[in-house]
């Protein structure tokens, strides 16, 4: 089942949410621990390869001086891929987040978009590297964008992978 006009952002050509990755996306937003930060994820495709998230600059997720706090901008894409690798790779594999960085470039003063995607040959290559007991680093990168494409705070995840024996 297809969702038109509540993933509204930057991104061009979304695929289609299912009818079960809708309802995850409307619990995960109803999740204290990530509503409270101020991010929403507005889409999640069906095989969870992609996954859009917007942060509003409004008064929940506003610093001292009026831009979005750079709490906000992180703690709206920290979980995600960690989840899309868990929702990807499935129960043979134990994913955890273990660094992050961010890197602050433009003042947020409106709504910023982060689009994930993880492609089918990342997680085929995961699957051949890892023999069971296993593990690996892997690392991810995502922008915060505005509407205009501008690029107003990057971040780089790592994460451990291990495949269970």
């Amino acid at each position: 089942m297809a969702t038109t006009g509540e993933h509204a952002g930057p991104f061009p050509g979304e695929r289609d949410e299912s009818l079960r990755t809708r309802l995850e996306r409307r619990l995960f937003n109803f999740f204290p621990a990530y509503r409270l930060g101020g991010g929403r994820v507005k889409y999640i495709s069906r095989d969870w390869r992609e996954v859009h998230v917007a942060v509003p600059r409004s008064l929940w997720t506003r610093n001292y001086v009026g831009t979005i706090f750079g709490g906000s901008m992180y703690a709206a894409v920290d979980p995600i891929y960690m989840l899309m690798l868990i929702r990807t790779l499935g129960d043979e594999f134990t994913i955890w987040d273990k660094s992050a960085e961010i890197r602050f470039r433009e003042p947020g003063e409106s709504t910023l978009h982060a689009r994930f995607e993880l492609p089918e040959s990342e997680t085929d290559a995961i699957r051949e590297e890892l023999a069971p007991g296993e593990s690996t680093d892997r690392v991810y990168e995502v922008d915060l964008v505005d509407e205009d494409g501008v690029v107003h705070a990057e971040v780089e995840k790592t994460l451990y992978v291990r495949r269970d024996e």
